[in-house]
């Protein structure tokens, strides 16, 4: 099942059967993008969701349907005028409430209303064997890419708000460059895994769960626009990264692959936060908030290959 379909069974209350029998499999998006504007020549989010609500729905479905399960899904509060306006401003915050704060859709933007939006399925962005990678790189090069060359032939002819759009763009995409490229604070960092096999760029594990891949995306500053903490975000998910409660056993963690938990402390020492090498005694204290360069990482795996230990 596409997981956006999966949401909209929540939100919309369309009946399960539908999607057991296959009946909307014809709307599953085939690489887990879907922009708010229309981009690439695919049709824009919204339009995209009324079609899938009105095959869902069959006869019953209407412009009164719409605007009644508009109403249903914000019943504490003034109800959006359009789907358009749902999927803009409400729906990745209901989302993430619905969910838990781990959210299965992201809502990825540039910090404009009017800017670039997209929808983004967090499977296929932590997809195996490089598919999270390739569908990162197509949502910064191809589908970010287009719409920032559609806003240069607006800035030619002179259209308003094109320089600011474009901007905003430009923004949104070093900001995803660097998520790529991986190094701090655009890094993701795995606790329970050796130095050696900490990702290097973006090789996200979708077993290491949305809390510890979806810090790159929070930690991305946007120069305007965006809400505090949510980085690239289109809400902030209650999320953090602070120390779990617990110790870790020492003779499952050698300092040379989990230095970390050897005398870190990042709160009293925040040079400790960054390629931290470990200290004289092991404590076992379980941090998160750590980063390491991709050199740092690098060599790690080069020694590793070679059954070095420093």
């Amino acid at each position: 099942m596409n997981p956006f379909d999966h949401e909209v069974t929540f939100s919309f209350g369309i009946s399960r059967s539908k999607l057991v029998d296959g009946a909307l499999d014809q709307f599953a998006d085939s690489d887990g993008i879907v922009c708010l504007s229309p981009v690439r020549g695919e049709s824009s989010a919204a339009d995209r969701l009324r079609n899938l609500l009105a095959a869902a729905f069959g006869n019953d479905w209407s412009t009164a349907k719409e605007k009644q399960l508009l109403q249903a899904a914000t019943p504490n509060g003034r109800p959006s005028s359009s789907l358009e306006e749902w999927l803009k401003d409400k729906f990745f915050e209901e989302h993430c409430k619905l969910f838990h704060h781990r959210p299965f859709i992201w809502h990825i933007w540039d910090g404009r209303k009017d800017g670039f939006n997209a929808l983004v399925n967090y499977h296929r962005l932590a997809g195996p064997n490089g598919d999270g990678r390739r569908t990162l790189e197509a949502l910064t090069y191809t589908y970010l890419g287009d719409w920032i060359e559609r806003q240069k032939a607006e800035q030619r002819e002179g259209k308003e708000g094109a320089d600011a759009r474009l901007a905003a763009a430009l923004d949104l995409q070093e900001q995803l460059k660097k998520i790529l490229e991986g190094e701090p604070p655009y890094d993701i960092f795995v606790r329970w895994k050796p130095l050696y096999e900490q990702p290097i760029g973006w090789e996200p594990d979708i077993n290491d769960g949305v809390r510890i891949n979806i810090r790159p995306f929070m930690s991305a500053t946007l120069k305007k626009g965006g809400r505090a903490g949510a980085g690239i975000l289109r809400s902030k998910p209650n999320i953090n990264w602070k120390k779990d409660r617990g110790k870790e056993p020492e003779s499952l963690r050698p300092k040379d692959d989990f230095p970390w938990f050897w005398g870190c402390d990042p709160e009293r020492h925040p040079e400790h936060r960054t390629n931290f090498m470990g200290g004289q005694n092991f404590d076992g204290n379980r941090w998160n908030d750590l980063h390491y360069s991709n050199a740092v990482k690098q060599g790690a795996r080069e020694r590793a290959a070679k059954g070095v230990r420093t």
